[in-house]
């Protein structure tokens, strides 16, 4: 149990110092950094399956067509989330990419509901109606819809939602999936070296650096995420996950002095008021059962 709670933890502290890293890469465009990230993953994770010769579920993907489909789908979420989140942090708005992984957990349940057929507990509506007052209000206050916190929840629920169905662990299915991407992402960094339009080369020797480390720091979280998950109850999950958008939101505040006005404090407030109940009570269930939550509260009542 403690082993999993510090990986997963510490995978989500990664993702939550991201914008460090996303950051550092000074003068290297926004796309190239997603060309550089989607190449060296695949060269980092092919390194761990060749030291680990985990070649069987290759076999079962070669076999069955429609998995590699599947992961098609999956694969073109991961790389809208990606750049739209290098965006972001290029463009200083951390701030509004950690709202996207704060109503993230809610708009999965969204997801569940609508595609799955999963049925919702009365709490959890009320939940879902408090984040969804929290949006209106930042859309209204802002005269236009949170759209790359939107966009970042839904690639990112859309992703989930995907693998959730898959086939395949999180080694293998994050391998299929960089797979699947490296050649477009290979022909157009090729593309724009042959033609002087890539940011790399001018940039120093350090960020260059940086660059190749793409891999692991895509790779190693995710990892680390999946090693926790498999120790670890899925009510501690969803408490730990709140780590890294936490961490990003303080890192566009105190760090890069993003601006956080009082219209947008009430519109987070309610949205952290509608996870705080949405956690409190997948808690409760969880230890306690659905029925003898319901008695503590008629008692109560």
């Amino acid at each position: 149990m403690q082993l999993g709670i510090f990986y997963a933890l510490l995978a989500y502290i990664i993702w939550g110092l991201l914008p460090l890293y996303i950051k550092s890469l000074h003068g290297v465009a926004p796309l190239e950094i997603l060309l550089h990230r989607m190449v060296w993953s695949l060269v980092f994770l092919g390194a761990i399956v060749l030291w680990r010769r985990h070649f069987g579920w290759l076999r079962e993907v070669a076999a069955r067509p429609r998995l590699i489909l599947n992961f098609a789908a999956s694969a073109g979420l991961l790389c809208a989330n990606w750049f739209l989140y290098i965006w972001a942090v290029s463009a200083d708005r951390v701030v509004d990419a950690s709202l996207g992984y704060f109503i993230n957990p809610l708009f999965s349940v969204l997801l569940g509901v609508l595609l799955l057929h999963e049925r919702l507990r009365p709490v959890q509506w009320l939940s879902i109606a408090i984040a969804a007052a929290g949006v209106f209000w930042l859309t209204w206050t802002a005269g236009h819809l949170p759209w790359i916190a939107l966009g970042l929840a839904a690639s990112f629920g859309g992703y989930g939602l995907l693998r959730k169905t898959g086939a395949l662990g999180a080694l293998e299915g994050l391998s299929l999936e960089t797979l699947i991407l490296f050649p477009v992402a290979a022909s157009a960094l090729a593309f724009l070296f042959l033609t002087g339009q890539d940011t790399t080369r001018a940039a120093a020797t350090g960020t260059q650096v940086l660059l190749l480390l793409a891999g692991p720091v895509t790779a190693v979280p995710l990892l680390l995420f999946a090693a926790g998950a498999r120790r670890i109850p899925l009510s501690l999950l969803g408490l730990l996950q709140y780590a890294g958008p936490t961490i990003q939101l303080g890192l566009g505040i105190w760090l890069y002095q993003e601006p956080f006005p009082a219209q947008k404090q009430i519109g987070y407030a309610l949205i952290w008021i509608s996870l705080a109940i949405y956690a409190t009570e997948g808690v409760l269930v969880s230890r306690f059962g659905p029925k003898r939550v319901i008695d503590v509260k008629n008692e109560v009542a």
